[in-house]
């Protein structure tokens, strides 16, 4: 029998028919544009010889899909102003790439830069110091000194000195060694290994800290003397102890002795203090303190210390600074010298919960101070427990500026959680006042990049505008017409890649919504019960659309009003987004976080249901043609909201995620697939618990789009 062309479906050499295959080009194509914008990853700017004029450099980051890594560049920026007269901005005509560079720091003054490349398994470390116009020096840090410098958001620490003479950071310990054997058996040290008939063992497994890290040496403290090229090893910490977050402490009256702050996070904190790190990623309650340590090139006897951290007669004391809280993090210390101030995530580690609200504090700290003076804590802001509606929630800080002071040297800048927006906050450490100081009528998402004087260098944001660069100051008292703070934008270079993104999201609108709670529990705290909030990105006749639901992590995490490329990219497929903040989300207060611990599963399920009820209830959607995507906790919540039912299930798995074993996954997958259920599973195997190698973002959020397009028509 003869069957006509027309009958059959043509498939490519994937296995799509044609239909599908043009589906995948389009959004593809579609996706790339949102993919190619690039993203501030932090900025500093730096004072001229031109009273009013400064230099700002930004770091930027952009996805390369050929590459399968991401792109660095580094951009520069000449900001002036005269008088009242608008700012002016003038840029460097292209970005300068940093090829293999793992971080930048700049020295306090602006006139060196750290440039650090970080060397592959068995390869030394590169630490170049780049003057104004050549690279000064090149040191070479062999594997035998320590391995690559820790470059993340919690361990990372590189700082220099204020008389840029030295740079201390942190890095991996070297490997210790593991035992050698041969064909007559164990092979004592120090024998030799020639030829191919000895191995080295595995040794004893040692306890990691988790996702990003298991790969990852211990995280040790030194010094690199820049005169001299000399890199040491800070002794005397107990190797209890993990490091990070070092920054100098101001020198002594007499100006010999210096003195270095960090970080410290004790290892032996399981029960009957045993080895108990699991994973610090997502995770603030894990305790710490603040230490302080001699810097070892003013260690007696020295001179006998050699480039691979070698032993002299006297190790350094080291000083518990915070002994009387359970965490402090984020040191930074005042211009003049005079006040160390940290953040806490006290409410954290006292209570279990991943996250919760932080607090901030402060060290008066002496000109003299010597190792063994017991140094008073002071709270400057304490965790807010209930706030009133549309007052301070409390802080919330995932970071904090390396130099986030003003001029005044007793106000720092800090960019918080401020229920579903982020916001930049202006806190006088003297009386613990804080101030809001981004717009306070805006919905759109605020970041503090850099300070410079008493101005604030800023990016915003919203789900349907890609990042803005402004430039912020306090009103003149002559400006009666204006009270706070005056932002101007900046154009910038920047701007070229986003109008495109913002194109296709015109016809888009954004607004955040209170959702009430019915029928709250007796047992509920009032903050409990007060309502959480829900930020809805509408189409065009929204209630003739598909609507997605999007669910964040944690459960102590947040979603903000920022832009967010994956969320851009279905928008601009023509769904409605709700992303829900439901109880337990950072940025509400202290109560109605703790109100989920021991309702997981139950009340946080509710909160989406009374969404998505809302939206619903309002005309806003159509309740026939609604998914849900949610990432770590927002997919298990997404699990109980599709019920035990056969609905479409797309799965993204990390092969390489050390917090939900990938084999949980595909049970649950073989199960709903056992039952009838239409579902496709993607392992990504070099992945961890977020999926983020770009080729892997880029083909999970593909799949997400056509999952959507396929199902909700």
């Amino acid at each position: 029998m003869q069957v006509s062309e027309p009958a059959l479906k043509k498939h490519d050499s994937s296995g799509m028919d044609a239909m599908m295959s043009e589906e995948y080009a389009w959004q593809s194509k579609l996706l790339e544009d949102f993919t190619c914008v690039p993203s501030i990853e932090s900025a500093w700017v730096f004072k001229t010889s031109n009273g009013d004029r400064s230099t700002a450099m930004f770091s930027i980051s952009q996805a390369d899909l050929l590459a399968n890594n991401t792109r660095k560049h580094i951009l520069y920026s000449h900001i002036s102003r005269h008088g009242t007269d608008p700012l002016e901005c003038q840029w460097s005509p292209f970005p300068i790439e940093m090829t293999g560079v793992s971080v930048v720091v700049p020295s306090p003054s602006g006139s060196k830069l750290l440039v650090v490349r970080n060397g592959e398994k068995g390869s030394c470390t590169k630490l170049q110091i780049v003057d104004q116009s050549h690279v000064d020096k090149e040191i070479h840090v062999d594997q035998s000194t320590h391995g690559p410098l820790f470059i993340d958001e919690w361990f990372q620490g590189i700082s220099w000195n204020q008389e840029e003479t030295f740079i201390a950071y942190i890095a991996e310990e070297s490997p210790r060694p593991t035992p050698a054997f041969d064909d007559a058996g164990y092979r004592k040290e120090g024998s030799s290994e020639k030829g191919c008939n000895s191995w080295r063992g595995l040794g004893e497994w040692e306890e990691n800290w988790g996702e990003t890290y298991s790969i990852k040496g211990r995280p040790s403290l030194f010094v690199l003397d820049i005169a001299s090229g000399e890199v040491r090893t800070v002794r005397g910490i107990a190797k209890s102890l993990s490091i990070g977050q070092v920054v100098w402490a101001p020198p002594s009256s007499t100006g010999h002795q210096k003195h270095l702050v960090f970080v410290g996070w004790l290892e032996h904190n399981g029960f009957q203090k045993t080895a108990r790190k699991l994973g610090i990623k997502y995770c603030s309650n894990r305790p710490c303190s603040l230490y302080a340590i001699r810097c070892p090139f003013e260690e007696p006897n020295a001179d006998n210390a050699s480039l691979s951290g070698g032993k002299s007669d006297s190790a350094s004391v080291v000083t518990n600074l915070t002994p009387s809280i359970s965490s402090a993090f984020f040191p930074r210390f005042s211009k003049d010298g005079k006040l160390l101030v940290f953040l806490s995530a006290k409410c954290a580690v006292d209570s279990g919960a991943h996250n919760a609200t932080d607090s901030l504090h402060k060290i008066n700290w002496p000109s003299d101070w010597k190792t063994d003076e017991h140094l008073d804590m002071i709270d400057v802001v304490p965790p807010v427990m209930c706030p009133d509606d549309g007052c301070f929630p409390g802080l919330y800080c995932s970071s904090m500026l390396s130099d986030p002071w003003l001029s005044n040297h007793c106000t720092i800048i800090l960019t918080s959680a401020w229920r579903s927006t982020q916001v930049i906050l202006l806190v006088d450490v003297l009386s613990g006042k804080v101030t809001r100081i981004s717009p306070e009528l805006s919905d759109y998402s605020w970041s503090a990049l850099a300070v410079n004087g008493s101005d604030v260098l800023s990016v915003s944001s919203s789900p349907i505008d890609p990042p803005q660069i402004s430039y912020g100051h306090e009103a003149s008292k002559e400006d009666h017409q204006t009270r706070g703070w005056v932002w101007e934008e900046v154009t910038s270079p920047l701007m070229a890649g986003s109008n495109k993104v913002k194109a296709l999201l015109s016809h888009h609108k954004f607004s955040i919504l209170k959702i009430p709670v019915t029928n709250p529990c007796d047992e509920l705290s009032d903050g409990g019960q007060l309502p959480f909030e829900a930020i809805f990105v509408s189409c065009e006749d929204s209630s003739q659309k598909p609507t997605v639901l999007i669910l964040h992590g944690g459960p102590h995490s947040t979603s903000v009003s920022s832009y967010s490329k994956s969320s851009a990219f279905l928008a601009s497929l023509g769904f409605n987004l709700l992303v829900v903040n439901y109880r337990g989300t950072l940025g509400f207060g202290e109560e109605a976080l703790q109100s989920l611990p021991g309702k997981v599963g139950s009340q946080d399920v509710q909160d989406c249901l009374m969404a998505l009820d809302y939206v619903i209830k309002e005309g806003l959607i159509d309740a026939s043609k609604v998914a849900v995507v949610g990432i770590s906790h927002g997919g298990f919540l997404s699990t109980h909201l599709i019920g035990q039912v056969k609905a479409p299930l797309l799965m993204l798995l990390g092969g390489a995620d050390l917090r939900v074993p990938v084999s949980n996954g595909l049970q649950y997958a073989r199960a709903l697939r056992e039952r009838g259920g239409d579902i496709k599973t993607m392992m990504f195997p070099e992945d961890i618990h977020e999926i983020n190698i770009p080729r892997s973002d880029f083909e999970s959020f593909l799949n997400i789009g056509i999952w959507f397009k396929k199902y909700l028509k």
